[in-house]
């Protein structure tokens, strides 16, 4: 493909003459055009919707969450998912990043990488992909060859697979079940696509997870009741929780959270029912984890 036709790839008419500008005319340019990406996603809305939808059916299976990508998407989609298991309690493996060039590309530029496309799919054979899993494919232009290999063997065990991509009629569109396309425009720099389509990526990631995560119960009202306490700040942040759910006071979020092992749904759980022990998180095992669920099987029994 002549990469030159890519919507990532033209030229901006707006900064042709960005190295004559001054320093708040740079950056006043760029947040001038950063302000087109929540629009550009708001079109993909429907289809970003139906992949929710299709996430959750595959954890509810046990399946997985998958993002693959080289580069800046790649790097964005080990964000998205190592930030899952501290704010929702998640395991490691419910949410996985997979980027061409393994773990030192995080950091480093691999060169070559990406035009690998049979490392796509090993990278998925070595994390033993299933058809309950998820994949989403994440490359601004939708032609990163190990990104196509990824999704193509998606596609070939009967794994759900998504394309997030900024330019239209791409390859990965094609081969992809489902294509969330935010088309942002040319970026500030030409084809510096960690700019404009790094952040439309960004917020589609967070849309993905956050909105799956929601449905699987672990938020509550929009308190995030799954965190994983690891340092004195989300231990602080659990109490906090427990307070703004029940209105109770510190000593008794405390204590509770004691109690409950700081389990934090546990918590808040006990001190609305009056349960203790076993109790709560027996009722809370019988709603697989779903905290309002529990809540309202106690008190249509009383």
């Amino acid at each position: 493909m002549n990469i030159s036709k890519l919507n990532t790839e033209q030229q901006n008419p707006k900064t042709v003459n960005i190295d004559l500008m001054t320093t708040e005319e740079i950056i006043t340019v760029i947040n001038q055009e950063d302000t087109l990406v929540p629009n550009a996603i708001a079109k993909e809305i429907p289809i970003i919707a139906k992949v929710v939808d299709r996430i959750v059916e595959a954890f509810k299976m046990g399946g997985r969450l998958i993002y693959v990508g080289a580069g800046t998407s790649g790097r964005l989609g080990i964000i998205d998912a190592s930030e899952c298991p501290p704010t929702y309690g998640t395991s490691p493996d419910m949410v996985i990043g997979v980027i061409a060039g393994g773990k030192r590309a995080i950091t480093d530029a691999i060169e070559g990488a990406e035009d690998n496309l049979q490392q796509g799919k090993q990278d998925l054979v070595d994390i033993y992909l299933t058809n309950k899993d998820v994949v989403v494919g994440i490359a601004a232009s939708g032609r990163t060859p190990y990104t196509i290999g990824a999704l193509q063997y998606a596609n070939e065990i009967g794994a759900v697979s998504v394309s997030i991509v900024c330019s239209k009629d791409s390859e990965m569109e094609k081969i992809s079940q489902y294509t969330i396309a935010p088309i942002v425009g040319p970026e500030v720099v030409t084809g510096s696509t960690r700019m404009k389509a790094g952040t439309a990526q960004k917020l589609v990631l967070n849309m993905l997870s956050t909105a799956s995560m929601i449905k699987m119960g672990k938020v509550y009202g929009n308190l995030m009741v799954d965190l994983q306490m690891t340092n004195e700040k989300l231990f602080k942040r659990a109490e906090n929780i427990v307070k703004m759910a029940t209105g109770t006071t510190d000593q008794e979020a405390r204590q509770a959270l004691v109690e409950q092992k700081y389990n934090t749904k546990a918590a808040i759980l006990q001190i609305i029912t009056g349960l203790r022990g076993s109790q709560v998180t027996d009722l809370l095992e019988k709603h697989n984890g779903y905290l309002r669920n529990a809540i309202e099987d106690f008190h249509s029994k009383k």
